[in-house]
């Protein structure tokens, strides 16, 4: 396959908002059992063309699985996966793997950056070994990519000479160098320290406005609330709510807004019914917020 180099500000070929017929992503019946555990039960998960879908909820109900099973980081238990029209299951051979997997961008919470390569050489070297592009071609892109999340000064950095904020930049450059057709973040900023974390969503930011087809897992619900086309929240390994982002985020089942804060102690879990364990997880994340901009005591009760 001729690599074809990625514009520092490329958009895929296909516009967003397309039919059910053009989606980049369709899950359907998937199921991950770890040991006598099942991690996921029955996801049926699709994605446009040229869409951002953030995938949000608590700690432990399966987010990471979901997208790590989407491009067979980690294998499905059963159900059906298809990435652009092709199928992936457990009787691709390795290069049939790779071939799909090359078309989908992964961003990893902790970066996974080779420590002892530079940044222009963890951004080359998938281009190079994959796609076969030259050198001169894979470092002209990369230094394009990495002024476009505003590294331009870095290719000869090492990532211990780098923040953790400015590490995740380079993570989504070297996704973007591939030229994928799909980003998959994974908890991009959750490693990070809070005033880095800007930085990071505002380049995410740019990529969603650009058109690219995104997943992103995140506990950032201002992202998932201004920035993503769709929400799905996740719980206990299910599928329970999801939509437009107004209409997920609307805290009150009667429609009105949440206290600025809900109770500081995590209420037992799980809720009584999916609608409120969705609810009561948007405003815990609003809680935390509410405690780090203004400390504990200033917090009120709802």
């Amino acid at each position: 396959m001729e690599y074809q180099r990625p514009s520092a500000s490329a958009q895929p070929e296909a516009a967003p908002g397309a039919s059910a017929g053009a989606l980049m992503i369709d899950v359907r019946g998937l199921c991950k059992v770890f040991g006598e555990r099942q991690v996921l039960h029955d996801i049926d998960f699709s994605v446009k063309r040229g869409e951002c879908v953030a995938v949000i909820g608590p700690s432990g109900s399966g987010k990471s699985t979901l997208i790590r099973c989407l491009n067979y980081l980690e294998t499905p238990t059963s159900g059906t996966i298809w990435i652009d029209g092709k199928e992936l299951h457990g009787q691709l051979s390795p290069a049939e793997l790779s071939e799909v997997r090359r078309e989908l961008g992964m961003v990893f919470y902790n970066f996974n950056l080779f420590p002892h390569m530079s940044v222009l050489a963890n951004i080359t070297l998938a281009p190079v070994q994959v796609r076969r592009a030259s050198r001169a071609q894979a470092e002209q892109t990369a230094r394009e990519l990495l002024e476009k999340v505003g590294l331009k000064d870095k290719a000869d950095a090492y990532p211990s000479q780098l923040s953790g904020g400015q590490k995740q930049r380079v993570a989504i450059a070297r996704a973007l160098a591939m030229n994928p057709k799909a980003l998959l973040f994974d908890e991009p900023t959750s490693a990070l320290d809070p005033e880095l974390v800007g930085e990071v969503l505002k380049v995410m930011r740019g990529l969603a406005e650009e058109g690219r087809t995104m997943v992103v897992v995140t506990h950032e619900m201002g992202f998932a609330r201004s920035v993503a086309d769709r929400v799905v929240f996740l719980d206990q390994g299910r599928i329970v709510e999801q939509g437009d982002p107004e209409e997920v985020f609307r805290l009150s089942p009667r429609g009105r807004s949440w206290p600025a804060c809900a109770p500081a102690i995590w209420p037992a879990w799980p809720p009584r019914s999916t609608t409120s364990s969705t609810h009561l997880y948007l405003a815990h994340r609003q809680c935390r917020r509410d405690f780090s901009r203004r400390g504990a005591e200033k917090v009120g009760q709802p």
